[in-house]
């Protein structure tokens, strides 16, 4: 821990923690829903460690909730953690070597990847990728469990708006970067791939396709340079 306060500051560690805070009140929401759609305690509290995954994990109970089958709702997970394979390539220092990289895979998310790239120099970039991860790791799984103990309490967990914390959260971290013109445009057009895409496809294809786009802009504009 000290080694990690010396890499980073204390103002990313304190960023962490926020996004940590946040995502174990999601957790609540998520183990609420749950427990109050039937499913036993223990599901989502092990989905939470084994999955770690908020997107897909609300996927899968509410694909079973509705009366799917499990291997389309596995499926569907799947479909939309897809877009971590882009992640991985980006960050191929950063997850370790080893059996460590194993853990290093398992702890990427939307957050830990945001952290990481948003940190100058290796060192950094592994400090804020593992302190994230790993605080997910843990509050996830606990928001879940708490939440599942409150979901009979709880009739209506979508009133409670949790959701919108996500993308507020990220959005706030990425701000420093759109000041970059060219990581503006970048952006932009994502935005706008993934808007326009929505309506037609699957949950998690639309943010498949607007990588794909931010991935073609960014080699157009290393060819220009």
């Amino acid at each position: 821990m000290r080694s990690i306060l010396r890499t980073l500051g204390r103002g990313p560690l304190r960023d962490i923690a926020l996004v940590c805070l946040a995502v174990g009140v999601i957790g609540l929401s998520y183990g609420a829903t749950a427990v109050s759609s039937g499913f036993p305690l223990w599901l989502p509290v092990l989905l939470g460690v084994l999955v770690l995954a908020a997107s897909s994990e609300f996927l899968f109970i509410g694909i079973i909730a509705a009366g799917g089958s499990p291997i389309a709702a596995v499926l569907a997970g799947l479909a939309v953690n897809a877009r971590h394979v882009p992640f991985g390539l980006a960050l191929p220092d950063v997850l370790g070597y080893g059996r460590r990289r194993l853990l290093g895979t398992h702890l990427m998310n939307d957050e830990t990847v945001v952290f990481a790239i948003a940190q100058d120099g290796d060192d950094r970039k592994r400090a804020a990728y593992w302190a994230c991860g790993v605080g997910i790791l843990i509050c996830w799984p606990l928001g879940a469990l708490a939440g599942g103990l409150a979901g009979t309490v709880i009739e209506d967990t979508g009133a409670l708006g949790l959701d919108a914390m996500f993308p507020a959260i990220l959005l706030a971290l990425i701000l420093p970067a759109l000041r970059d013109r060219d990581k503006r445009h970048a952006a932009l057009a994502g935005a706008v791939i993934a808007l326009v895409t929505t309506p037609f496809l699957p949950a998690g294809l639309p943010v498949l396709l607007s990588l794909a786009g931010l991935a073609l802009i960014a080699t157009r504009q290393e060819a220009r340079r």
